[in-house]
């Protein structure tokens, strides 16, 4: 099996080497990340500059391509120029930092496994909660064991998932929920500072936390210590809407 390998946190991410060495065992591992960090960065691509490209070795052999632009230009890189043939799995990650609620929508390790999708490529962006000793190796084995699951039993049709695993899993697994994202509200306040030039900076601070609704999300799952997976759709269309909106006959004043 040919598989693409990509995160946010670039090319030098222990993440991204941890998830490497156990994807190995799926089959032939190309690596295409960017060449430094592109967290937050969304599903932002490269148009008005060149991509440069640095071939990145690990003693004698061949690590992978740094990419010098966002997670979603080094999948098309990747899936057109560098993996010797189609790949049939892209891997986001593993990031440091889950990326659940509504951060799947900020997020660059999403986005990657997104333009997996776009491609009809299964796609899984895998994600671990913060902690400065992050234990990116067992993550990923428990990240590829999921994947292998995914792979077993998700039928013929490419498909697009987002996996996170918090911390207290490592320690004490309480099992994969399949959870829808969760959209409550969060992150509206800003810390005002003023810089020593008199100027007035502001700061974000996640602030206040979201509060958790009756329907069980990955938001909720996630605090309960579940490892979450969640399988995701880039069409935005509101189709419930579209068939009342053709009947409001619009026109334009000339």
């Amino acid at each position: 099996m040919q598989i693409l390998l990509t995160n946010d946190d670039g090319i030098y991410a222990p993440g991204l080497a941890a998830m490497e060495r156990e994807l190995r065992s799926l089959g032939e591992v190309t690596v295409v990340a960017p060449a430094t960090e592109q967290s937050g960065v969304g599903h932002s691509i490269t148009f008005l500059s060149p991509l440069v490209v640095k071939e990145i070795f690990d003693g004698e052999r061949r690590r992978g391509w740094a990419v010098e632009g966002s997670p979603a230009d080094c999948v098309k890189l990747g899936i057109f120029e560098f993996c010797p043939q189609r790949p049939a799995l892209v891997v986001s990650g593993i990031n440091g930092g889950l990326n659940a609620g509504i951060n799947v929508l900020y997020s660059g390790t999403v986005a990657a496994a997104i333009e997996g999708a776009f491609f009809e490529i299964t796609s899984v962006a895998v994600s671990l909660e913060f902690d400065e000793h992050a234990r990116y190796d067992q993550a990923a084995r428990m990240a590829l064991s999921v994947i292998k699951q995914v792979l077993e039993r998700k039928g013929a049709a490419p498909h697009l998932y987002n996996l996170n695993i918090p911390t207290p899993a490592l320690d004490r697994a309480r099992g994969v929920k399949i959870v829808p994202m969760g959209v409550a509200r969060y992150g509206e306040q800003f810390e005002k500072r003023v810089d020593p030039r008199g100027r007035s900076y502001y700061w974000a601070t996640s602030d206040p936390p979201p509060r958790p609704g009756g329907e069980e999300t990955d938001l909720t799952a996630l605090v309960q210590g579940y490892v979450t997976l969640t399988p995701l759709d880039f069409d935005l269309t509101r189709r419930d809407l579209l068939d009342s909106m053709r009947g409001w006959d619009l026109k334009l004043e000339s």
